[in-house]
């Protein structure tokens, strides 16, 4: 390792359940973290509880390892390494509070999600908006649900960056017994299949609610990894191996597990609910919501074949009644 790649201090920057994996992760191996939360009163409460009072609140922490703040400003300067895993949706908001720097930081990107006012991904627009080099940008993709992560069940993630010896670093910071973890070069194509898993999710959510059944879902998925494949290939085109497992396993574990939010938010949609009580009804963000519409706005460009994705943002933004939608879908499934 090279004083260039060695990290110092890591914060974490967000309150949720997969920042509050993601520094569990951390505190096994690093001797203190920065953590940045919005609300004082959640930092308070964690102090005098040992855990997140919030999210994943089985999971106990030494706070004495871990120094709080609500500014964000702190945090940048504390640290040498953020880790971002706050909701795509309220990115901007956080980010246009820093006055600090970027341009010397190491960025890891745990966001499964775009920009939704720019359509750019975290790591280009960290890059064109903040002058950080591409290969101090790290992104990281799952299959990964933070809920296992806090249950310690054997967990695997996918680190991508432009530098290996980078990403190995960060690697070391958050690998364990339960957390084993994979470099990839692959920048753009882990961050667009983590986009697009979450909106396929959804889709398989929907069909569960309408109990389309195991075999409809799995045509589905099926279906789903190939339009996945077409897309990322034509935004980034280069090697890769679709049914790898942070494009294809991720998709699976959010497109059937109970811990996926998406599928969740997709099942309330089959079940009969409008978007907008599904979306008031949710306590967790469903990133795929925000991503079928980024999604769909940078395919204009493109003109990629996407019936699953076009199917979902008609029920999403254009008010098509879901059953009508999945039956669009369905044939056009081969």
């Amino acid at each position: 390792m090279t004083p260039e790649t060695a990290i110092q201090t890591i914060a974490v920057m967000g309150g949720g359940s997969w920042a509050t994996a993601l520094a569990k992760m951390l505190l096994r191996n690093c001797r203190n973290i920065v953590w940045y939360m919005r609300r004082d009163d959640r930092i308070q409460e964690f102090k005098e509880c040992g855990h997140n009072p919030a999210y994943l609140t089985d999971v106990e922490f030494d706070v004495s390892r871990i120094h709080f703040t609500s500014d964000i400003n702190e945090a940048v300067r504390m640290a040498d390494t953020l880790l971002m895993a706050m909701p795509s949706p309220y990115f901007l908001s956080h980010m246009e509070k820093i006055t600090e720097t970027l341009a010397n930081k190491t960025i890891v990107s745990a966001i499964k999600g775009i920009v939704p006012e720019v359509n750019l991904t975290i790591a280009d627009y960290m890059v064109s908006h903040y002058g950080v080099a591409s290969d101090r940008v790290l992104v990281i993709g799952g299959p990964c649900h933070a809920e296992e992560v806090a249950l310690d069940r054997v967990s695997y993630l996918t680190i991508g960056c432009a530098d290996p010896e980078r990403a190995e670093a960060f690697g070391r910071c958050i690998g364990s017994h339960s957390v084993r973890t994979i470099i990839s070069l692959d920048v753009q194509g882990i961050e667009y299949a983590a986009v697009l898993k979450n909106v396929y999710a959804i889709v398989a959510g929907i069909i569960h609610g309408m109990k389309g059944g195991d075999n409809f879902t799995a045509m589905l998925v099926s279906n789903a990894v190939r339009e996945m494949e077409r897309f990322v290939d034509a935004v980034d085109p280069r090697p890769r191996n679709i049914c790898d497992s942070v494009y294809l396993g991720d998709l699976l574990v959010t497109a059937y597990s109970k811990f996926s939010r998406n599928h969740n938010f997709g099942s309330m949609l089959g079940k009969g609910y409008s978007v907008k009580a599904t979306r008031m009804e949710m306590e967790q963000t469903a990133e795929g919501y925000f991503g079928t519409k980024c999604i769909y706005e940078i395919n204009q460009k493109y003109g990629v074949d996407m019936p699953i994705l076009e199917g979902l943002y008609s029920i999403l933004y254009e008010g098509v009644m879901p059953r009508r939608a999945i039956s669009r879908i369905a044939i056009r499934l081969t």
